[in-house]
């Protein structure tokens, strides 16, 4: 099996060049939960050269029906380990490594990428992460999903600083708008890896009205 067998339909869209810049990208999803497995299952047989995955998390039961990742039979496995190990199982070209681990111990790694990608489920990592990846001049896509509604934001200049930040913990959540908003979001990384136009500190907010309707609502966000 060859690369341009096994991306085909990829390099039927945007050619072989930019399939093979993929290659040299490495990116970090933090979070392997059901953002991440999405992430994870679009991106990790994309042609993106190495993907971290960070979460010290372990599956159970009730993470399974949204997080496409797992099976039954992974239920108590570390969540980063086990999203590796399927999209290796998947691609033969990726490279992935799991950090069985927190955000904060994770920034003092020293690692550097091309994207970050964030699949958290709280504000406060996710502040963290705004300040990681300012610091370390790395842009970074944020989603977040509720019930039947989601948000996605390319941050580059923008500052995160706009939502109040607090511990709040996601209600319940429906697993069709955690593909949705994953999907979404690993459009936006694999466009702007390969080189494509993507619109940066722009918010994304998707939700179904009353009607069943999708609606789609796009803010700027402000500068830092």
């Amino acid at each position: 099996m060859t690369q341009s067998e096994y991306f085909n339909r990829q390099i039927q869209l945007w050619g072989s060049q930019v399939q093979q810049g993929l290659e040299k990208k490495k990116i970090a999803i933090i979070g392997a939960g059901g953002l991440g497995s999405t992430l994870a299952q679009a991106l990790g047989t994309s042609g993106i050269g190495e993907i971290h995955m960070i979460d010290f998390d372990t599956i159970s039961l009730h993470n399974i029906h949204r997080q496409i990742a797992f099976t039954l039979q992974d239920e108590g496995l570390n969540k980063a380990k086990t999203v590796c190990k399927l999209m290796e199982s998947k691609n033969p070209f990726v490279k992935t490594v799991a950090f069985d681990m927190d955000f904060d111990a994770f920034t003092q790694m020293g690692n550097t990428y091309d994207l970050i990608l964030d699949a958290t489920d709280n504000l406060p990592v996710r502040e963290a992460i705004d300040t990681y990846a300012k610091d370390t001049k790395t842009p970074w896509i944020y989603a977040s999903v509720e019930e039947y509604n989601g948000q996605v934001c390319f941050f580059d200049e923008a500052s995160f600083q706009v939502f109040n930040i607090s511990d709040h913990k996601p209600g319940g959540i429906t697993a069709p708008i955690v593909m949705h908003i994953g999907s979404l979001q690993a459009n936006l990384a694999l466009r702007y890896l390969a080189g494509l136009s993507v619109k940066k500190d722009t918010l994304y907010y998707l939700y179904f009205n009353d009607e069943g309707e999708l609606i789609t609502q796009k803010f700027g966000m402000p500068k830092v």
